[in-house]
């Protein structure tokens, strides 16, 4: 029970990975606040864990009078928040130019301003308490190029960015800020999204060729949410099978030493 009576927030925790992680949390003890767009989701997660305590509410997290109602409803509620899973988010694939600026302002205004109004919000306080845990989800989209990613890898990368400076300015208050950046993760989009060709090109380039679960990213915010993770500061931690370490692979070992020189 490393989070015993914790309170711990997941932004977009009504499904995937912000429900895989908002279980985890609850398994180790925390009190769990599960804020999404979709209410009734959100409320439907929080009766799933199976704990009276824990709390849906709904949230827009690109809208600063959202995001304040939040944070006054779980104080009102807890009196505290000791754990941050800034997780809410969308996607997006479309090529670069073919990307409308309406798309770009709605990915941006979502992953990274909505989740800069989240941290912030709840490091305000945090800094009152002294302490607290803040834990975003930041994206291998955002360390490495790719088709269609515009908006979102630069939404991600600018969280990561972001992360460094909370981590800095925050240290003084006790809160400890991280990025976990996940791979790619079997969720229930990524089965509907990714066809056969898809799968095949992420499998090909990642060591471990196999997509990872939202279970192992929630392994990673537990650490991250625990006193085990006291003196990491700043730090994005990738759950991405060794997709973004990985250079010239070979498959098996038959082409090894070999070259095409005479």
């Amino acid at each position: 029970m490393r989070l015993e009576k914790k309170i711990a927030l997941v932004t977009g925790g009504a499904r995937g990975i912000g429900f895989a992680i908002a279980k985890r949390l609850a398994s180790e003890g925390a009190i769990l606040v599960i804020a999404d767009i979709n209410e009734q989701g959100a409320r439907e997660a929080a009766e799933a864990l199976g704990s009276e305590k824990s709390l849906g509410i709904a949230v827009n997290v690109a809208d600063e009078v959202s995001v304040n109602a939040m944070i006054r409803t779980i104080v009102d509620h807890y009196g505290r928040i000791d754990i941050l899973v800034n997780n809410a988010g969308i996607g997006g694939n479309t090529p670069f130019l073919d990307l409308r600026l309406e798309e770009w302002n709605r990915t941006i205004s979502i992953n990274l301003t909505g989740a800069f109004l989240v941290a912030q919000a709840c490091a305000r306080v945090m800094a009152e308490q002294g302490s607290g845990k803040i834990i975003n989800i930041a994206s291998l989209s955002g360390q490495r190029g790719g088709h269609g990613r515009a908006a979102y890898g630069a939404a991600k990368a600018g969280l990561e960015l972001l992360t460094k400076v909370m981590a800095v300015e925050l240290s003084e208050f006790g809160i400890n800020v991280n990025n976990i950046a996940p791979g790619a993760i079997e969720t229930e989009m990524a089965k509907f999204a990714h066809d056969r060709s898809t799968r095949a090109a992420y499998n090909y380039l990642i060591p471990m060729t196999r997509y990872g679960t939202p279970e192992e990213i929630a392994d990673a915010a537990l650490f991250l949410s625990s006193e085990e993770s006291n003196y990491i500061q700043g730090h994005t931690l990738n759950v991405d099978g060794g997709f973004r370490e990985a250079g010239l692979m070979f498959r098996g070992s038959k082409n090894l030493g070999q070259t095409d020189q005479p």
